[in-house]
């Protein structure tokens, strides 16, 4: 094979680009850990926080406020309800707007629960980010040290190989094991999310519903 003069500047440039890499690509696997038992906390947390309300409550409470006698019922109905504290907000915000227009009325809803969505998809970035990241770093982590380590095993530095080899396979498992825990956790949480924003939907089109 035919080696050019350039060849050789290209691949030490090349080699130092990637290896220059490697202490970033640690640190943000690093950073990626913590923040993948940060929200494994957070979400633990957000079960115990946020009792599960059945469809059935969400049925009974769409009656009464189809049957309140005021708009000061239908906020004491909202507020006494077992739903959470974001929606009793929310739809108080809604049953607030009862002296705009109808149109005003539900811009103001829907802003209110786009909102709403908004935040939602926030916190499922997080780990969807992770999701994809983390075992992309990974496998740049396991690449990244396999250079030096092939380098070290044709001149015989079976310990430079044995270090390399064991950063690789860390960074492997951790790029690995962050993606899947986030994995498992954004499914967890966006089944959770559906689910209230569907109930939200449904007492914000009942308290809108009164108000007409």
């Amino acid at each position: 094979m035919v080696s050019f003069p350039g060849d050789t500047l290209i691949s030490s440039a090349m080699d130092v680009i990637s290896q220059s890499l490697t202490v970033p690509v640690l640190i943000i696997l690093l950073i990626i850990v913590v923040a993948s038992l940060f929200l494994l906390g957070e979400i633990i947390a957000e079960y115990f926080k946020n009792k599960k309300v059945k469809v059935g409550d969400i049925y009974d409470l769409i009656f009464k406020i189809s049957n309140a006698t005021s708009i000061e019922h239908l906020q004491v109905i909202v507020s006494q309800s077992d739903i959470p504290d974001l929606q009793k907000r929310i739809l108080t915000k809604i049953s607030d707007t009862h002296s705009m227009k109808k149109s005003s009325r539900e811009a103001a809803a829907r802003r209110l629960v786009e909102m709403e969505e908004e935040r939602i998809d926030k916190n499922l970035n997080k780990t969807d980010i992770i999701t994809r990241i983390g075992p992309t770093l990974g496998l740049m982590g396991t690449l990244i040290p396999m250079g030096p380590g092939l380098a070290a095993l044709g001149a015989g530095d079976i310990n430079t190989l044995a270090t390399s080899l064991t950063l690789a396979f860390n960074t492997t498992i951790v790029g690995i094991g962050s993606g899947a825990l986030c994995y498992v956790l954004g499914k967890i949480r966006k089944s959770w999310y559906d689910r209230y924003l569907a109930d939200l939907d449904a007492l914000s089109d009942a308290v809108l519903d009164y108000m007409d």
